[in-house]
């Protein structure tokens, strides 16, 4: 999709949907604090964190672990340790995340059945709500139900977090093998 894409005139900020954000924003706050790229979501039922996470890509080396897969990963752990159905905590979990949801987790946000997530800024690049793809509204054959999203909370935050990340070396890249003319 085009850059005119990222939607502004989303429903008004709650002061729960504020409170449960800033609360993801810290999380990208420790994900920038440890060399990660700056995402951080929460999962959030019946008003209680039951998943949270943070990008773990550089610390973990496995580009899959992205803070929405982390903290797909600490529900299913709750719903064990509590006796609960996890698509049926899935189906009535709302996820706040700091950045769009990638293509990637936008579908397993599909597959799980999430009703609503609340994220900051648009994902360019890799957005699997509507930025790139729309994972999250296209009708796809047995792959879940569509949802909702509500975008734009605190997005030039979130943005100017992800500069401040691509700004510094990452360790954790690969050496360029381009050759330097002599």
């Amino acid at each position: 999709m085009d850059q005119d894409y990222c939607p502004t005139d989303q429903p008004e900020m709650t002061e729960e949907i504020q409170s449960w954000m800033d609360k993801a924003f810290q999380m990208a706050q420790d994900a920038l604090d440890n060399g990660e790229v700056p995402v951080g979501c929460l999962m959030v039922h019946d008003k209680q964190i039951v998943g949270q996470g943070r990008n773990e890509v550089n610390e973990t080396k496995n580009a899959t672990r992205h803070a929405e897969m982390v903290a797909i990963d600490q529900v299913l752990d709750w719903c064990r340790e509590n006796g609960k159905n996890s698509l049926q905590v899935f189906g009535n979990t709302i996820l706040y995340v700091t950045v769009e949801p990638c293509i990637m987790c936008a579908g397993a946000l599909r597959l799980l059945q999430i009703p609503l997530v609340v994220y900051g800024c648009c994902n360019e690049r890799f957005g699997g709500c509507g930025s790139v793809l729309n994972v999250a509204g296209n009708i796809i054959p047995n792959t879940g139900g569509q949802f909702k999203c509500i975008a734009g909370y605190k997005a030039e935050k979130a943005v100017e977090m992800l500069k401040t990340f691509y700004k510094q070396e990452n360790p954790n890249a690969p050496r360029s093998k381009v050759r330097k003319k002599e």
